[in-house]
């Protein structure tokens, strides 16, 4: 049996009698090893051990499986992420990258792994859209492992998944919100389409209203929660979606008016056997939060009696937003009103619908700076010219420029 050692810390080749190589590396004390048809790829797999352990390497997430890691990492993030973020993290997890990398040692994860995962799934159909939300969930994933000296080096962050093309946004013109409005008249919900059309408030958001969210007085509702259907859990009230998202919005007369006759309508149903009692707004009609799948069916017959294009519930959060925008009121108010965190990001996602404003902003330009046509005082000349001075010092200089520009006399 042939043996070859390495100095301390420089790990060891051993080559068994089957003819194949045993590497081995020591760290923290602890032997980690693993087995090659050559020599060469030994010493390979050595330096690249040895890289990450200078990088930060740990003796556990030298010797970990990715699939252990990330059965761990699902566990320990459910209490740090929403409910369901939290599930759409394990459906990722069981559904594509535990199938695919979970065999695999931690520390031995390469960009290539991941590269030919997005290669398998673009061949088998799958969106470019889905791999880029595998590719958030496993950089977050391995970044806490790096953190926690279980791999040297982040594999994702040198892998960029496909790109894909967002879908165009649908949006309605101010005539379209009016006819679907127009048409939920005399509807049970009539005030949430009210609402979503005004306010551009999420569907969860909306769903998750209670009446205490009201402010009579001032016409304000504050936004504080979502109401979101979890498998195994039904549906559930969380934060809303982002910090920005808890916010208070202003309402108009024609919207506190609705609002105070769907109030009344609700006092009658709670007079019938079987309500339970939840505070909300838009409740189902026994007081039980409302499927989203029930109401989806409803909006969706909504759009077909108002003989309006077929789109979305959340674009009638966008039609909000650009009219909004199209009708001159403020880029922050808009983004508070949305619930973003930065002006920034809703001119990311708006900002393409307002070629208009540019118009307009142009027009406004030349009406500011262009110099105002003026009755000259004096002939034009094309020189200045000054008089004599007299013995204070005094003179008259004349200034002629464009013809446009009123000309000035500089007394000293």
């Amino acid at each position: 049996m042939m043996t070859k050692r390495r100095g301390n810390q420089e790990g060891t080749i051993y080559q068994r009698k089957s003819g194949t190589w045993l590497a081995q590396v020591s760290i923290q004390g602890k032997r980690v090893s693993k087995s090659f048809p050559t020599q060469k790829e030994s010493r390979l797999w050595i330096k690249k051990m040895l890289e990450q352990v200078e990088s930060g390497l740990n003796a556990t997430g030298a010797r970990m499986i990715f699939g252990t890691y990330l059965k761990t990492w699902l566990e320990n993030a459910r209490g740090t992420i929403r409910p369901k973020t939290w599930q759409q993290y394990e459906g990722i997890v069981r559904n594509h990258l535990a199938p695919a990398l979970g065999s695999i040692r931690l520390s031995e994860l390469q960009p290539n792994h991941i590269q030919n995962l997005y290669g398998q799934m673009l061949k088998h159909g799958h969106s470019p859209r889905t791999m880029q939300l595998i590719h958030s969930v496993l950089r977050r994933a391995l970044v806490i492992a790096q953190r926690q000296g279980l791999i040297g080096r982040n594999p994702a962050k040198v892998v960029d998944p496909p790109r894909y093309a967002k879908g165009e946004m649908k949006v309605f013109t101010d005539t379209q919100a009016r006819q679907l409005l127009i048409t939920a008249r005399g509807m049970r919900n009539e005030a949430l389409y009210h609402l979503a059309v005004t306010t551009g408030m999420r569907q969860g958001e909306l769903l998750g209203l209670k009446w205490k969210d009201i402010d009579w007085s001032t016409c304000t509702i504050h936004v504080q929660r979502q109401a979101q259907r979890i498998n195994g859990m039904g549906i559930i009230f969380s934060e809303t979606k982002t910090r920005s998202g808890n916010r208070m919005i202003q309402f108009g007369q024609e919207t506190l008016k609705l609002l105070a006759a769907h109030l009344k309508r609700q006092d009658l149903e709670r007079k019938v056997e079987g309500w339970r009692e939840n505070d909300l707004i838009f409740p189902s009609t026994i007081g039980t939060p409302l499927e989203q799948r029930n109401f989806y069916r409803e909006f969706k017959e909504l759009l077909k009696v108002a003989g309006l294009p077929d789109i979305r519930f959340h674009d009638l959060r966008h039609t909000a937003a650009t009219l909004m925008l199209l009708n001159g009121i403020p880029l922050l108010v808009v983004s508070r009103r949305l619930g973003h965190a930065k002006p920034s990001i809703t001119l990311d996602v708006y900002g393409h619908y307002l070629p208009g404003m540019q118009s307009e902003a142009a027009a406004l330009m030349d009406e500011l700076v262009t110099p105002i046509a003026a009755e000259l005082q004096q002939p034009s000349q094309h020189l200045a010219t000054r008089g004599p001075l007299n013995s204070t010092g005094g003179g008259h200089l004349t200034l002629h420029r464009h013809p446009q520009v009123i000309h000035q006399g500089l007394e000293p």
